[in-house]
C-alpha cells in the first residue's frame, strides 16, 4: 500500500499520518488478541485500526446473522445428499439467495447463537 501511495506523487513519510485509513472489525476470539500479533500490526501496518465488538454481542457480529438466517433456511429438511446441502448453502451464500432477518436479536448461550 506504501508503495501504491509514493507512486501516486506522496511522500512516504506522510503515509502514516495521510495514508488511506483500514478499520477492521473483529469480535473477541481469543486469537484475534494475541498480544504478539496486535504488537506486530501496530509497528508494521500503522494505517490498519482494529476494532473489537462488546464482548457478549453476537447481534452486532454479521456473520452471526447470515448464520443463524442460513440454519434457519435449512433446518427442519431432509437432504438426499451432503451435495444437496452444500448446493444450496452456495445457492444461499454464494449467490445471494440468502434473505437475511436483520432486525433478528440473538442471545449468547454459552457458545451457540439463539434467535429469541
Amino acid at each position: 500500500m506504501k508503495n501504491e501511495w509514493g507512486e501516486k506523487g506522496n511522500k512516504i513519510e506522510n503515509f502514516r499520518e495521510n495514508g488511506p485509513q483500514i478499520v477492521i472489525i473483529l469480535d473477541n476470539a481469543s486469537y484475534h488478541k494475541k498480544k504478539t500479533v496486535l504488537a506486530e500490526i501496530e509497528k508494521n501496518l500503522p494505517n490498519i485500526h482494529l476494532e473489537f465488538l462488546p464482548e457478549y454481542s453476537p447481534d452486532y457480529n454479521l456473520v452471526e446473522l447470515v448464520w443463524h438466517s442460513a440454519k434457519e433456511f435449512i433446518s427442519h429438511r431432509l437432504f438426499k445428499s451432503v451435495d444437496e446441502l452444500k448446493n444450496l448453502l452456495d445457492k444461499l451464500l454464494n449467490q445471494g439467495k440468502l434473505i437475511i432477518k436483520w432486525r433478528r436479536k440473538i442471545k449468547n448461550k454459552g457458545n451457540a447463537a439463539i434467535a429469541n
